[in-house]
């Protein structure tokens, strides 16, 4: 048996196959563990969400930004889900698409497995958030997009703003939590995400850390994998295992063995990227 995780996958299809290969995942006696965007830019959102489904005895994946934002698009009137690029509209428009979205809906934000030592999340945690903090909220927005209010969740959680504060409430409380599963890279030392800036250590505005070295953050007694953050790379340190490499912009896509007695890292090249105009930075 082995338990490996995965960097985003982004409607990647052909490297997910390649590095299934490469890991030679056998579905009778190992584990996946996705670290979110499963779906968008990649050009094959669709079969690839419809193959990591098909696995889904065989796997935990968190919810990453693309993928709630794939979940609030499928909400909106039919004219508007015309809009958005054709990967996308691969999925809201297939056959099997419901089956797919509710499926989806009920992956969680935050996965926790302390038999193995390890949690997984799409992208960040607040600075004093601990490992129990992180759960509890995480698990409000779980239950939440499980519930029949998940369509008032998905229409508001867009947005910047407000910074997290243990007093918010409502819709400003839920956006908070989801942005900072979701969408941080640096953020403030009292946890204001900085939302623009998306470069590698170094190129961010003095002030500002990337999250897992805010200096007073909180100690966390599991190690964290999580992706997200393309232009971080492969980065392991303060028990951060960060594993987007960016296969949907021609990176690798990366694969880490949680259960391993060592480090062991499987790549392989991420998508053909040769013909397509030049990377813009991630949202």
């Amino acid at each position: 048996m082995a338990i490996w995780a995965i960097g985003d996958l982004q409607g990647c299809y052909d490297p997910t196959r390649r590095l299934l290969d490469a890991i030679r995942f056998d579905p009778a006696k190992d584990r996946l563990w996705f670290c979110g965007d499963l779906v968008n830019r990649g050009g094959e959102s669709i079969e690839t969400l419809r193959l990591v489904h098909s696995l889904r005895e065989n796997v935990v994946s968190v919810l990453g930004n693309h993928d709630l934002s794939l979940l609030a698009i499928a909400e909106r009137r039919e004219e508007d889900q015309r809009k958005v690029n054709a990967d996308l509209q691969g999925v809201l428009f297939a056959h099997d698409r419901d089956v797919l979205l509710d499926w989806l809906r009920t992956c969680p934000l935050l996965h926790i497995d302390r038999d193995l030592g390890w949690m997984m999340l799409h992208a960040g945690l607040a600075p004093r958030w601990t490992t129990e903090l992180a759960r509890k909220h995480a698990g409000e927005i779980e239950h939440k997009l499980r519930s029949g209010g998940y369509r008032k969740l998905l229409r508001n959680m867009y947005g910047d703003r407000p910074a997290w504060s243990p007093n918010l409430a409502g819709p400003d409380r839920d956006r908070a939590i989801i942005n900072i599963f979701t969408r941080m890279r640096y953020c403030a030392p009292k946890g204001r995400i900085a939302f623009e800036e998306k470069g590698p250590p170094g190129t961010q505005q003095p002030g500002l850390y990337p999250w897992y070295e805010v200096p007073g953050r909180a100690e966390r007694d599991l190690k964290i994998v999580c992706g997200h953050w393309s232009t971080l790379g492969l980065f392991i340190g303060h028990g951060v295992h960060a594993i987007d490499t960016g296969a949907v912009w021609g990176g690798k896509l990366t694969a880490l063995q949680l259960d391993a007695d060592s480090l062991h890292v499987v790549q392989v090249a991420g998508r053909d990227v040769s013909d397509l105009p030049p990377r813009k930075l991630p949202a």
